[in-house]
Parts: structure tokens; C-alpha cells; sequence
């Protein structure tokens, strides 16, 4: 299981991913599931996944694959003309790719499945996020619905509902998303640190180096622990009941 998110705001996109992929006493795995495209000054895209391990690695493959020989492989992640046909195409390679899986012998085809977000800006075109769904179709990110949770949600959603607001700094996004991060991670097994983060700001057309939170990270210790203290005061200042 893994937990992703990417967070819609009027400045631009901020994604975060877990690196968990297998959890139990004696068996941790982290792999990378936040993936970048970058043609600076033209577009910037990033990619989150979450599912079958051995399908979200070959559908990044095969589209890092293409942009090496795209003159024969077109179209590629960086030559389609829109972030609408870029998702077309994560969703298209998504489906394929978990049908290949299916058709070789084994028929659990939700053993295969997997989910992804997909978020940037191509020139011409406002920044966009979509969420992908292995059946190869996807849904679009709106101001009802400015977020997407893939993998391990329901733990960190509630915090998410309640302080998002689209006009927040980046600062404070990163912050809201360490909170909810926290939340799963001490309420699910199999969602662990590090953590992978990267910000899109609007209309920059490139993408920062992604930035990893490792588990000794002061800060992320300062917002875990100061999480739980607020939440104790909170929670010792409301009322008793009249019982």
C-alpha cells in the first residue's frame, strides 16, 4: 500500500508521496513513486503512483522509454500538445499494460491494478490534475474537487477536508500535507517514510529537485509531535457531556 497526494492551489500543485511498498516485522521495501518530466520553459509534469509495484514501474518505463526515441515512438509524454492528451496517454500505457499482465496466464486482474496522478502544465494550457484509474479512464481535479488521494486515504482525508484552502502559501501546503502524511503514517503499517515532495508553481514551466523527508527530519518530528499536542489541547477544551 502506499499514500500520494496532489493538492490543487491558486499558486500552483503540490505532490507528496510515500516510498513504502511492503510492510511487515522483517520485510520494508521503499521505492520512488513521485516521477518527473521537465522540457524547461515548455512543460513540467509529475507522476504519482500507487498499486502493483510491477505495473506502475513498467508504465514508467515505457513512457520514459519513449521520450529517448520519440521520432519513432510518438506521441510521448513530452510532445503531446495538452495535459488532457498527456493523461490519455499515462491512462492508455496504464491499461495496457495491466491487460498484458492479465493475458499471460494468471486472470486476477486486480492483482495488476494500479492508480496514478497526474499533474503539470504544458505552455499554452493552465496548470492541470487529473486522477488515473486502471481501467484506463480519468477525472479531472475542479474548485469542488481540488485535491486527489491515491493508495492508503482515509487516515490523512479528514485534515485535508477541514484546512485546504485554494489561496494557501506553499509553506503552509507542505505543512497541511505533513499532517496528514503523520496521521497515516502512525494509523497504517504500510505507509512509511521517506517522503517525496515536489511544488509546481504556475506558469514557472520547470520543476524544483524533488525534496526527501527522511524519518530524522527535525521538522517533520516538530510537526508530528506539536500535531498531537495541539490535538490533546483541542480535545481537553471542548465541553463534557451532560451526562
Amino acid at each position: 500500500m502506499t499514500y500520494c497526494v496532489g493538492l490543487c492551489l491558486d499558486r500552483g500543485i503540490v505532490f507528496m508521496s510515500d516510498t513504502r511498498t511492503n510492510a511487515g516485522l522483517d520485510n520494508i521495501s521503499t521505492f520512488r513513486k513521485l516521477h518527473t518530466w521537465q522540457l524547461p520553459g515548455e512543460r513540467a509534469m509529475v507522476l504519482l503512483t500507487a498499486g502493483n509495484l510491477a505495473t506502475t514501474q513498467a508504465v514508467v518505463s515505457l513512457l520514459e522509454e519513449r521520450t529517448k526515441a520519440h521520432d519513432e515512438r510518438d506521441p510521448t509524454i513530452l510532445s503531446v500538445p495538452s495535459m488532457f492528451q498527456a493523461a490519455r496517454l499515462v491512462a492508455g500505457t496504464l491499461r495496457d499494460v495491466i491487460e498484458t499482465h492479465a493475458s499471460t496466464g494468471q486472470r486476477a486482474d486486480s492483482t495488476f491494478n494500479a492508480t496514478m496522478i497526474l499533474g503539470g502544465q504544458i505552455k499554452g494550457g493552465p496548470p492541470r490534475l487529473f486522477l488515473i484509474y486502471p481501467e484506463g479512464n480519468f477525472i479531472e481535479a475542479s474548485r469542488e474537487t481540488p485535491f486527489f488521494q491515491i493508495g492508503e486515504t482515509k487516515y490523512g482525508r479528514p485534515i485535508l477536508v477541514r484546512a485546504y484552502e485554494p489561496s494557501m502559501r506553499f509553506a503552509d501546503a507542505m505543512k497541511l500535507l505533513l499532517v496528514s502524511f503523520d496521521s497515516t503514517i502512525k494509523a497504517n503499517l504500510s505507509v512509511g517514510l521517506p517522503l517525496d515532495m515536489c511544488i509546481y508553481e504556475a506558469d514557472s514551466m520547470r520543476l524544483p529537485s524533488i525534496h526527501r523527508i527522511e524519518a530524522d527530519d527535525p521538522y517533520f518530528r516538530t510537526i508530528s509531535d506539536g500535531w498531537g499536542d495541539a490535538l490533546k489541547l483541542a480535545f481537553e477544551s471542548l465541553p463534557n457531556p451532560e451526562i
